[in-house]
């Protein structure tokens, strides 16, 4: 018997906000999670008994924000830019800013590959599944990205930050 979907949306919704996070900025981010659980729902009365529902469900995620990606480009005029709001579900945020923009500056296999292995918390067969390319090449995305940013964020400090470890 699968559990009720609303378990699944209290259990999983951080994750997949973090994971939206790392990948789009924030109004985005938020509009990307809404459309993966819409989605979701949807799908989840055929999701297969035992099927790993957070690796479905940044399958879900990922596929919304390649949507949203792609309708960026094609928006004719720039948009001003919305306010940052506060999130009520309590999830985690990086200490400043300037690790968001450090993780958006990545590549975005690279960018992709942190955000599902790290953030996510994913393994590598299933970031590549995700991503396409071969599990090694989603270790050696994820650790690249890793080391840009340290490189940048840290700026030659040894220390690795709270929370990023490679």
């Amino acid at each position: 018997m699968k559990r009720p979907f609303e378990e699944i949306v209290v259990q999983h919704g951080p994750t997949v906000l973090r994971v939206c996070r790392a990948v789009l900025a924030r109004p985005d981010a938020e509009d990307a999670w809404s459309e993966t659980f819409l989605a979701a729902l949807r799908g989840y009365p055929d999701l297969a008994d035992g099927a790993n529902v957070e690796a479905w469900l940044v399958t879900i995620a990922h596929r919304k924000a390649i949507d949203v990606l792609r309708a960026q480009r094609r928006r004719a005029t720039p948009v001003a830019e919305i306010g940052e709001t506060s999130s009520t579900i309590g999830v985690w945020q990086p200490p400043e800013e300037s690790l968001w923009a450090a993780l958006g500056a990545l590549p975005t296999k690279q960018r992709q590959a942190v955000a599902y292995h790290h953030v996510a918390g994913l393994q590598y067969a299933e970031v590549a599944t995700i991503i396409g390319g071969s599990t090694e090449a989603a270790r050696r995305a994820a650790s690249d990205g890793i080391q840009a940013l340290r490189r940048r964020y840290y700026s030659d400090e040894l220390a690795s930050p709270e929370g990023i470890h490679s």
